[in-house]
């Protein structure tokens, strides 16, 4: 069975003060252990939140550059995040792709590189609300899932996170029956573009304003893994309560 995935994306945001009030909020939420949680700061936080987080959550890094370090301003290589005690990398964020610019065959490179410095990889994927209008979301889909394919990464060390673009800090959520979807057909893809093992065994989770209001019904969804917070995760108690909505996944598995 796959174990149930949260994962929280603080993006860019925080103090020294607000970060050390939100560690102390997650430290006191009473979650199930049975669930994977990660939490994301941005890089300036990610040693005082490794030397305040509680045993039960991972510290995550959000992002990193496609290859070694070296003349590269302002940019994070995989092999410091390796270095630092890290395990996992958020890559692929529409954000990302949007905004500065990355390509599918960047992302794939980045989680390849990502992997060969000893990282697991939240590989972030999902359209736009006019590509899925337009009839070309699973077009989009294909074509981001296949450039990582291409790079020959290890899925065994990849969660995908289906994050439709639409619904990213919008307070529109996909239905859960359009998440299902979405991730019903992913999981046959992985079956059929890499192997049934892979898509058996490949986590993949939902993104997209997430909140204590709808994890419970998406979590019961015989696809959907987990989930990828972002507003939501600068809560300590709304965070909280969607990990343990991981709970009712397991309770309807069983």
């Amino acid at each position: 069975m796959r174990q149930f995935f949260v994962g929280g994306n603080w993006k860019c945001n925080g103090t020294t003060a607000s970060v050390a009030e939100l560690v102390s909020g997650l430290n006191a939420e009473a979650l199930p252990t049975e669930v994977e949680v990660v939490c994301s700061p941005p890089f300036l936080f990610l040693d005082q939140v490794q030397g305040a987080m509680g045993p039960g959550i991972a510290v995550a890094a959000q992002n990193c550059w496609t290859g070694a370090g070296g003349a590269y301003t302002g940019e994070v290589s995989a092999d410091m995040i390796a270095d630092k005690g890290l395990k996992w990398v958020i890559l692929g964020h529409s954000e990302r792709r949007a905004l500065c610019g990355e390509d599918n065959e960047t992302v794939a490179t980045k989680t390849k590189y990502a992997q060969e410095a000893g990282l697991d990889v939240i590989l972030c994927i999902g359209e736009t609300l006019e590509e899925r209008e337009g009839g070309s979301m699973f077009d989009v889909l294909d074509a981001q899932m296949g450039a990582v394919v291409a790079a020959g990464v290890d899925w065994a060390r990849v969660v995908v996170a289906y994050e439709p673009v639409w619904a990213i800090g919008t307070g529109v959520v996909a239905t859960p029956e359009q998440a299902q979807e979405v991730h019903e057909y992913l999981r046959k893809w992985m079956a059929e573009r890499i192997s049934p093992e892979v898509g058996a065994d490949t986590r993949i989770i939902y993104g997209g304003s997430v909140n204590p209001g709808n994890c419970d019904d998406l979590a019961t969804r015989d696809d959907i893994d987990g989930f990828l917070v972002g507003g939501a995760s600068l809560k300590a108690a709304d965070f909280g309560t969607i990990v343990r909505a991981g709970e009712k996944s397991l309770a309807t598995s069983a």
